[in-house]
């Protein structure tokens, strides 16, 4: 059995379109862990997806927020990293930070995104993560410098801190995006749908994770492993099995209707946490 040591965590992921709050209202009633939206900005058929998630904050009371996974390329670093500390403060620390080195490269091109290859958008991703960091440690008071490839900060005064310990949780399937999981993520956050061989595909790429972990100095059980999947798959013997085989804590399910959220939070999710606990004694 693999365990990572997290507790788990249930919750959905919304389309964010003109339904999206009401179905966040639902998921926050019915005691899910979470809600996460899709980001595609350069999507005029969505809402921007930070301005939904400022708007959930302020209409939920416990459910935590993230985007899934907002589009690094399309979201300045340096901004991005005051925003998540805002609203995290705001939401009283239920903010999480879900990033993706950016799918559609030609539609975000077309937003005012940079013309970059699949290796430079890993690079930076990389130098993004490290100023969101940079920004949020207010221990000290020296100033941010950061000259990068990508990425340009000159003397950016730090803060605001986040309420809590913000997790940066990347979207990740192939080996140098794991590898930059593994050195820099606070989670891997993939779809069972993209995983090239479903299920089995993940015993790789948690390898990879934890050997890039490793070598960083850094525990692999830092890295906390969630996974979007669909209602047909959130089944509870099949999340138990994704839990104890894999060691995969955090089950996102995409779906759009309040009664699928509503029977995970009051039929799956305490069946799943009854079998992990009584198989891991």
């Amino acid at each position: 059995m693999t365990d990572y040591g997290h507790d788990l965590l249930f919750g959905t992921f919304v389309t964010p379109n003109a339904r999206a709050l009401d179905l966040a209202v639902a998921a926050d009633r019915a005691g899910l862990d979470l809600v996460t939206f899709q980001d595609h900005p350069y999507q005029p058929a969505f809402l921007d997806t930070w301005t939904l998630m400022t708007y959930v904050a302020a209409r939920t009371e416990r459910i935590r927020i993230s985007g899934n996974v907002l589009n690094l390329p399309l979201r300045p670093p340096a901004v991005l990293a005051r925003a998540a500390a805002s609203l995290d403060r705001l939401s009283g620390g239920r903010i999480e930070l879900g990033l993706g080195a950016g799918a559609f490269n030609d539609a975000a091109v077309a937003m005012g995104a940079r013309k970059l290859s699949a290796g430079q958008a890993i690079e930076a991703l990389a130098e993004g993560i490290g100023i969101i960091r940079d920004l949020w440690n207010t221990d000290t008071r020296e100033r941010v410098e950061h000259k990068g490839t990508y990425y340009q900060i000159s003397g950016a005064k730090r803060g605001p801190a986040p309420a809590h310990d913000i997790g940066i949780w990347v979207g990740a399937y192939k080996p140098k995006m794991l590898a930059l999981t593994g050195r820099l993520g606070d989670g891997w956050l993939p779809s069972l749908a993209y995983l090239p061989d479903g299920a089995a595909s993940l015993t790789g790429m948690n390898a990879r994770i934890d050997d890039a972990a490793a070598e960083a100095g850094r525990a692999p059980g830092s890295v906390r492993r969630l996974l979007n999947l669909g209602p047909q798959d959130a089944r509870a013997e099949q999340l138990a099995e994704l839990a104890l085989t894999y060691g995969i804590s955090g089950f996102i399910v995409a779906t759009d209707d309040a009664a699928t959220a509503e029977r995970l939070a009051a039929e799956v999710a305490p069946a799943v946490r009854d079998i992990v606990k009584r198989e891991r004694g």
